[in-house]
């Protein structure tokens, strides 16, 4: 077992000591019991530390995202046919979905970017610019956006990427029979005729105008700053292939699967269901003609990504896991990058469910488990997560403070105040709010006296996953509350978001999940939270929460300066309510193959890496 590994299980095994001698007190009554597990925590804390520098031989190092670069060192010239294998970092399959219109799952979208990607491009302020396939044009006065699809885009199969296909993508995410979980952004419903579409009313939409081959322009009741960052669907979908296949049958169909077709730098080759998929240079690329010749993607076990990065066997992974980054940062041969990541991880509770039929959360926390905001917050001042940051993430992920994280600083607010890790706090809510140990186990029951038995969902993954999990319910346990994992275990990527309910159908037995979100490049929360999003997993909804994001979205908030304090308002909101708490804010870090040249990680850098990333000698 390497040095850090060793501190982070002993961090947990010590967390799980002070659990027992905890246990073993005999205080006489609740206040003496919570301040003698006080002190023992406090004690056994400096015991942990110097047991932990014993064992590695030195204190364990932390690190900072600020300390890495977000390109390749390697400023070679790329040689003439050079082939690369990309690694995609996950112990389950990827699901397959290779369609942006129809994707769920993060690995799907890895490999989509490799042979298609938007015709639109971004700044590294999230904003659109000219360099995508597309050019636009704002009509402030007329509320509408004209995009012009420049010359020589083209399809796979030679056709030309046209208004028309661009047209079809919205026609069919928007359409009935639709099952993915795109559609609520800004860039759908803000459009002229969105309701008289989606109700069946109309068989076009209004405001969806094809001027001519590679000229389309979208009408909108209003404009909106989202529209500018991130809110337009800039995914076209061949028309020319997909027109005669049935809505509800094209998720599933052999030209998502099997023979995925993009504009990107790569077309699909081959793919092997699952495991892997194998492209070659598209030579009619838009930009040009691509530096590599072929690109291999395959599944790559988290345990032994450096490694295989090291050796070759991958030149470049899709993430890596923070927790390993100690024990590999001094790898011959290995160029690390880093940055911010725009994601955070998070406790989040059921407080409802799903209504397909009205496409809304049925918020009704008087009947969930989780409804009560006190035992919320109770769970959230329980948890230490700078400690799991540093002895988990050796400090590459850090205490979660809102909902907006620090990778968009324009809009997150760091000076509001959250719970932060008081167990006697914690003690002294649950106490208030009548949660009480009425039969002497040790654990509470809620306020009518009933058990209380929490089913807590986690993901498997990597070597801290378990010791991860435990350290929660072991928090949680220490002030009284019995947490216990849905079905005994970790659940599955795939099968974990399932039940929690991005499908639309949500898991019962879950009352409390630890999930994680990548925040996208518009700042507008409403995909996550809005009371009609799938992804709002709690099924939360609220009139504030309705008012203040829409406000985030209206026309006053293209004054950037407003659009701050709403987001400002919004983000303190959701620490008074909890639907869900952060847990750590996120980097990147990914191993590099010293030979790989042109990669780079940025937003900006997204426009062109996978046509101008190479391998040297």
């Amino acid at each position: 077992m390497s040095k850090s590994l060793l501190g982070k299980f002993l961090f947990v095994l010590m967390l799980a000591f002070v659990l027992l001698i905890a246990a073993c007190s005999d205080g006489s009554d609740d206040d003496s019991s919570s301040d003698e597990e006080g002190n023992e925590e406090s004690s056994e804390n400096e015991g942990e530390d110097e047991e932990e520098e014993e064992a590695s031989g030195e204190g364990d190092q932390l690190y900072s995202i600020e300390d890495f670069s977000p390109t390749t060192a390697n400023s070679g010239e790329p040689i003439e046919g050079g082939e690369l294998t990309y690694g995609l970092v996950t112990d389950t399959a990827f699901e397959g979905t290779l369609n942006w219109a129809f994707y769920s799952g993060t690995y799907d979208a890895e490999i989509l970017n490799w042979f298609d990607e938007s015709l639109l491009g971004y700044s590294n302020e999230y904003r659109i610019n000219d360099e995508g396939a597309a050019t636009y044009e704002v009509d402030e006065e007329n509320s509408s956006i004209t995009f012009t699809i420049k010359d020589g885009v083209k399809w796979h199969d030679g056709e030309p990427v046209t208004a028309e296909d661009w047209a079809f993508a919205y026609e069919t995410i928007l359409h009935p029979d639709y099952d993915g979980v795109r559609g609520t952004s800004a860039g759908f419903t803000r459009l002229l005729g969105y309701e008289e579409y989606v109700s069946g009313e109309a068989d076009e939409i209004e405001g969806i105008e094809i001027v001519d081959d590679q000229t389309i322009t979208f009408h909108y009741d209003r404009l909106t700053p989202s529209l500018l960052t991130g809110g337009i669907w800039g995914y076209p979908l061949a028309k020319h292939i997909f027109e005669d296949i049935p809505v509800a049958e094209m998720s599933s169909s052999p030209e998502v699967r099997e023979e995925p077709i993009g504009f990107g730098p790569f077309k699909v080759e081959s793919v092997t269901p699952g495991e892997s998929v194998t492209l070659s240079k598209f030579e009619d690329y838009w930009r040009g003609e691509p530096n590599l010749d072929k690109v291999t993607i395959k599944t790559i076990n988290p345990s032994t990504a450096a490694n295989a990065v090291e050796t070759g066997e991958v030149d470049l992974v899709d993430s890596f896991p923070a927790d390993q980054y100690a024990d590999n940062a001094d790898l011959e041969g290995v160029d690390w990058l880093g940055m911010i990541d725009q994601a955070y991880t998070y406790i989040g509770f059921k407080l409802g469910d799903w209504d397909a039929e009205a496409g809304k959360v049925n918020y009704k926390p008087e009947e969930m488990k989780m409804g009560d905001v006190d035992l919320r917050r109770a769970m959230w001042y329980a948890v230490d997560n700078s400690e799991v940051g540093e002895q988990f993430y050796d400090g590459l992920r850090w205490n979660g403070t809102t909902l907006i994280p620090p990778s968009h600083p324009e809009y997150h607010d760091d000076s509001i105040e959250t719970p932060t890790f008081d167990p006697d706090k914690a003690n002294q809510i649950l106490d208030d709010a009548g949660y009480e140990d009425v039969d002497g186990d040790g654990f509470r029951e809620d306020p009518d006296g009933e058990e209380l038995v929490i089913n807590f969902a986690t993901m498997s993954g990597g070597d801290i996953a378990q010791p991860l999990a435990n350290y929660y319910m072991q928090s949680w346990e220490r002030v009284g509350l019995n947490v216990e994992l849905v079905d005994g275990r970790l659940l599955e990527f795939n099968s974990f978001y399932d039940r929690v309910g991005q499908r639309g159908e949500d898991d019962p037995e879950i009352d409390i999940y630890q999930g994680a979100w990548s925040v996208g490049y518009d700042v507008d929360p409403t995909g996550l939270y809005g009371k009609e999003a799938l992804f709002n997993f709690p099924r939360y909804e609220s009139e504030k929460n309705d008012e203040l994001l829409a406000e985030g979205v209206s026309e006053e908030a293209f004054d950037t300066e407003y659009r701050k304090e709403v987001y400002s308002e919004w983000q303190e909101f959701m620490v008074e309510e909890i639907p869900v708490f952060p847990t750590l804010y996120r980097s990147i870090v990914v191993p590099a193959n010293e030979r790989v040249v042109n990669w780079d990680i940025t937003v900006e850098g997204t426009n062109t890496r996978y046509s101008e990333v190479g391998v040297t000698e």
